[in-house]
């Protein structure tokens, strides 16, 4: 396979000579086999990840991804200095106002969406939402963005060497797709989440229970150091990041069977609806509780007041209007 390095980026630190073992595909195939155990740790740590995810159906699955989507966009966000919290993006994506930065806040939007599931990450002007305008040759679009022919032939270009890293483990593929997506140049310097996010749903494409592997704040390392020692950083993110998120998920478990039993002296099963409702979705306003759980509104907010006092969910918004609530995990 042949490597194109016109556009290369002036700014990196190793001289050209090295910088080409970097996209050879076999040094990271001798890499992988250096790092065999740290490999076999991760598809481990994934594999437990999918395997709580897979018998997951309805509201439960949705809720659990949209909960590990608001994690991994947050650790991405805060990777490319534009921090948010989740809760922030989370009452963006239901119409709340955050009062934060709005272009972070339009990744953040676009980042939870992608790794929920949406968009095919073999197109690569889809996946970003980019539009296309036929006839535009500019080699620029407003903030440093390809478009018309030149983002395509990129993306052709892009493609074509993802391609030639098909003999690597596609968990181990990801130091080298950050690297050729700054090589072709597919997204403007402000916005770095774009590639973490179709290498995350890349590295889930055998993964038919999970839409995208999760690395958390530990998976955006400086790109830095031959191929072995990125190989390394990564896998260890990578085991990291699913085991975090399968202990996320095993505290919401664990609220909702401590709750279970906290409000089993509360008089009818409204209390409990609530409580199911609330380990399924990470963010829910009061009519949303009022109709998940066919009560009256009066009956949700008075409940939710309740389960307040007790501790057992927490209202996100601090305002009287619009308030959004959660499971106080």
């Amino acid at each position: 396979m042949s490597w194109d390095f016109e556009g290369e980026d002036r700014d990196w630190p190793l001289p050209m000579a090295d910088r080409r073992s970097l996209f050879d595909p076999q040094p990271w195939r001798e890499a992988q086999a250096d790092c065999a155990f740290a490999l076999a740790q991760a598809g481990l740590a994934a594999g437990r990840l999918e395997s709580r995810l897979t018998p997951m159906t309805g509201p439960a699955r949705a809720g659990a991804l949209r909960r590990l989507a608001l994690l991994e966009a947050e650790a991405m966000l805060w990777a490319q200095g534009s921090p948010l919290a989740r809760h922030e993006i989370g009452l963006d994506l239901m119409a709340a106002r955050a009062g934060t930065d709005l272009d972070a806040m339009a990744q953040a939007r676009w980042a939870v969406r992608r790794l929920e599931g949406q968009g095919d990450p073999a197109d690569l002007r889809g996946f970003l939402g980019l539009h296309r305008a036929e006839g535009v040759d500019a080699p620029e679009a407003p903030l440093g963005r390809l478009s018309g022919r030149a983002f395509d032939h990129a993306a052709e270009g892009f493609l074509a060497a993802v391609r030639g890293l098909e003999p690597l483990h596609p968990l181990a593929r990801a130091p080298a797709l950050r690297l050729l997506w700054r090589l072709y140049d597919l997204s403007p310097e402000n916005a770095p989440i774009e590639a973490a996010v179709w290498i995350a749903r890349r590295m889930a494409a055998d993964c038919p229970g999970l839409p995208f592997l999760p690395m958390g704040r530990a998976g955006q390392p400086a790109d830095e150091g031959p191929p072995k020692h990125r190989l390394r950083r990564h896998l260890a993110a990578l085991a990291d990041g699913a085991s975090a998120a399968l202990a996320h998920l095993d505290r919401v478990a664990a609220w909702s069977a401590r709750a279970g039993v906290e409000t089993e002296a509360i008089k009818g099963s409204n209390a409990a609806r609530i409580v199911a409702a609330l380990a399924a979705h990470p963010l829910m306003s009061t009519a949303m509780v009022e109709e998940s759980c066919a009560i009256s509104r009066d009956t949700a907010e008075r409940l939710l007041a309740r389960l307040e006092r007790m501790g057992l969910v927490r209202e996100a918004t601090g305002t009287r209007r619009f308030r959004l609530w959660a499971a106080a995990i």
